[in-house]
């Protein structure tokens, strides 16, 4: 089993960022409308055109009320009591654009916002809103063929159960059955399960969009839960890759090739993840360097040039993060592999930190560079 040093862990579990700017415009714009996340019906949460988001939770016995921002509820707004007994806040300047999770802390507990659809994150389902990006078209719900995400069970005998996975299938699938594709085995991060590429990356959508386009030719994706909630945020010194490389390599593999039209070799097949979807990512192709030929750490570390093993046959290994974060390690992790003759690709999200808009950028980054 690889140990994962405390250097590289830092970075993977760099703090999920508030998403706050620390200084204020002069003026607010009170041009706010409904979070296009809102429960239906719902008028609050609310985002205006600066980025910034307002909140209302009806607590009327209520002695205190904040809106907690982030991956495990770092940062927050505490709310007003107005006079029919809700309480209202906005947040001290604008946010990073993209999703954000939250929860409300209401006397010390923590509730969801009923206002607002909820999402799978922080290992529970929390409150999500979406502040409106300027390049938000990439993965925007347009009128162009689309692909499927679909649920399946797929058999473990290590862990003596069925598991779960998602799979994209691309727009045309199902016409021609003679047609077989390249696989993207594609990680969620830590508080987060299978669910997370698909609803708040929206995965599918970023593919039906480039494929559409004519940017990429149609490859599956397959999302996967990482079996990591169980560790403590912060506690991963000692984190076991081995059970789920076990899920992964020898059985969900197996059971996509055997199921789907798949090109079942190592050079059409790629994986990548996000956060400790990235750490996971690293470890398995460091001990399974004969799986996949495409490798991809999103905000989740780097490789160094002795990582590759010779003889690995690396066509690429894409390296990405928020500006917000460490952008220098990933520009100079990929321009030491490129002088050591091996295909790397760094990416930054400029405006980002962890989170998803920095996540669904590089996906929309990545996905071109595939099977190439």
């Amino acid at each position: 089993m690889m140990k994962f040093n405390a250097a590289t862990l830092t970075f993977v579990l760099v703090c999920y960022a508030t998403s706050i700017a620390q200084t204020n415009p002069k003026t607010v714009i009170e041009d706010f409308k409904p979070s296009t996340l809102n429960q239906p019906g719902k008028e609050y949460p609310q985002v205006n055109s600066q980025g910034y988001a307002r909140f209302k939770i009806v607590a009327p016995a209520a002695d205190s009320v904040r809106v907690s921002l982030g991956l495990g509820g770092r940062g927050g707004t505490k709310l007003q009591k107005v006079e029919d007994g809700s309480w209202m806040g906005t947040t001290e300047g604008p946010m990073d654009e993209g999703f954000h999770y939250y929860h409300v802390d209401v006397d010390g507990g923590t509730f969801n916002d009923p206002g607002a659809l909820n999402f799978y994150g922080s290992t529970r389902w929390e409150s999500g809103i979406e502040i409106p990006a300027h390049d938000q078209e990439f993965y925007a719900l347009k009128d162009v063929p689309h692909g499927k995400v679909e649920q399946i069970l797929f058999p473990s005998k290590s862990t003596n159960t069925s598991r779960r996975a998602f799979v994209y299938t691309p727009p045309g699938y199902d016409k021609d059955p003679s047609k077989k594709y390249p696989v993207l085995y594609l990680q969620h991060g830590w508080g987060e399960d299978e669910t997370a590429w698909s609803n708040q990356g929206r995965a599918n959508l970023i593919m039906d969009n480039l494929i559409a386009e004519g940017k990429i030719d149609p490859f599956l994706i397959v999302m996967t839960y990482g079996m990591t909630n169980e560790i403590k945020f912060g506690g991963l010194r000692n984190f076991d890759i081995s059970p789920f490389q076990t899920v992964l390599v020898d059985e969900l593999i197996p059971y996509i090739d055997a199921n789907y039209r798949t090109v079942a070799d190592k050079s059409h097949r790629a994986i990548a993840g996000l956060s400790m979807g990235g750490m996971e990512t690293k470890m398995i192709t460091l001990n399974k360097p004969d799986v996949f030929s495409y490798y991809g750490l999103l905000s989740g570390g780097t490789y160094s040039p002795e990582d590759i093993k010779e003889g690995a046959d690396v066509k690429l290994i894409f390296l990405s993060s928020g500006s917000k974060e460490r952008p220098e390690a990933v520009k100079s992790a990929a321009a030491a592999l490129n002088e050591a003759g091996i295909n790397a690709v760094s990416y930054v999200s400029e405006g980002t930190a962890h989170e998803f808009q920095t996540w669904r950028r590089s996906l929309h980054e990545l996905a071109p560079l595939l099977f190439k």
